[in-house]
């Protein structure tokens, strides 16, 4: 039935949740375990396009900061798959909008079902925060399995 799963994270414990559920039902099925993790675009208001004020450091100390977190993130989500007997690809997109990174990384490795964790969030909280996860299940032409 899926033979392609990919379940995003950003290494909260809620979305450990959406990884372990995601690994045990790739184990179940027999089928692939793409995980992905996407950091934030830079926010370019933040930079001073004379290069005076020396934000390219904060630049790079952001960059170096997201790389640590993806590999932190990738390393114990591939370990939870492990643990289901799943071996698992795992992906860092840099600088780019989460529910963009996913859908796009879907589309291009033949995914055949996303998996990812919400709190459900409702009225004000969900306008204030934002839902990466409203914005997959929006746009996506592919199954998407909501964790809570």
């Amino acid at each position: 039935m899926y033979r392609n799963i990919l379940v995003a994270t950003d290494g909260s414990e809620l979305a450990a949740r959406g990884v372990e559920h995601a690994a045990t039902l790739a184990a179940g099925l027999g089928a692939s375990l793409t995980i992905v993790t996407v950091s934030e675009p830079w926010n370019t208001a933040l930079t001073d396009p004379s290069g005076l004020v020396g934000f390219d450091e904060f630049l790079k100390d952001y960059r170096a900061a997201a790389q640590a977190h993806a590999d932190d993130v990738l390393a114990a989500a591939k370990q939870a798959a492990s643990r289901h007997g799943v071996e698992a690809t795992t992906l860092f997109v840099v600088e780019q909008p989460p529910a963009d990174a996913i859908l796009e990384t879907a589309q291009a490795r033949g995914i055949d079902m996303v998996v990812m964790a919400s709190h459900g969030r409702r009225g004000l909280g969900r306008l204030l925060l934002g839902s990466q996860t409203q914005a997959v299940v929006a746009r996506s032409e592919l199954p998407v399995l909501i964790v809570r």
